[in-house]
């Protein structure tokens, strides 16, 4: 099976990076590289690729722009690359498969080049459209469905749905999986208006919590209430979260 796919970026060494790194993958081959904005719509137009390796800052206009030009439905797997990370949420609300920080090497783009394999039609069996949610188009079609998370250098998408709960620690959310925690450079407040209110329930000022990992919930004291999750923590339900409180218990 071969994989088509175009190359954005204004630098030359990255776009030679990037076709140095598909050396190791015969199956991919690149229909056309462009520099900027207007050229990569072209582009896209013109050859409708698997994927696209595309920079989200580029001349004419940027990454976000080329996605929205081009439109979420028509728009083939992208995978962005920038050399910041404050990009990262608009990139998966836009349905990016992966989003690479500058530099990065050859293992990073093996695995973002195995997301994008992973999506790909099965020889026959073509996958489902994936539902199609516009740019700033409806605020109930626009619930984060990915959360990019810092690891080191690299930035990974990490499922919204598997997170048990977060809390807020200055300008940043610490993100609960499990026993497991991971960092989102961003306020409690911004986070919650992104999230689908009917799963994740601001229960604390300082906590959000993923409905469907609670176990149970318990009266506490005055007016308080103890939200236990299935992997046994114990979260305090402040009694000023009226509205919250209605939802967990059925009221």
């Amino acid at each position: 099976m071969t994989i088509n796919a175009i190359i954005v970026d204004d630098e030359p060494i990255m776009r030679r990076s990037i076709q140095r790194f598909l050396k190791a993958h015969p199956s991919v081959q690149v229909n056309a590289e462009c520099g900027d904005g207007p050229s990569a719509v072209r582009s896209i137009e013109q050859f409708a690729p698997d994927v696209v390796f595309l920079d989200m800052q580029i001349p004419g206009f940027n990454g976000l722009e080329v996605v929205s030009r081009i439109g979420l439905e028509h728009m083939p797997l992208t995978v962005f690359i920038t050399a910041y990370g404050e990009y990262a949420v608009q990139a998966f609300e836009a349905r990016a498969v992966d989003y690479l920080v500058k530099p990065f090497g050859q293992n990073r783009f093996d695995e973002a080049l195995r997301r994008v394999v992973e999506r790909l039609p099965v020889a026959g069996f073509p996958l489902a459209p994936p539902e199609v949610r516009p740019l700033g188009g409806d605020r109930q079609e626009s619930y984060l469905e990915w959360i990019p998370v810092s690891l080191g250098r690299r930035v990974c998408p990490l499922k919204v749905k598997d997170v048990h709960w977060m809390e807020a620690e200055k300008n940043h959310v610490i993100l609960h999986i499990g026993d497991q925690t991971a960092v989102v450079r961003r306020t409690l407040n911004s986070l919650e208006q992104s999230l689908n209110p009917k799963r994740f329930v601001r229960i604390h000022r300082s906590t959000i919590v993923n409905a469907e990992k609670i176990r149970e919930i318990h009266q506490w004291l005055n007016g308080y209430h103890m939200v236990v999750l299935h992997t046994g923590e114990q979260l305090r339900m402040s009694r000023y979260q009226h509205k919250s409180a209605r939802i967990l218990l059925g009221k």
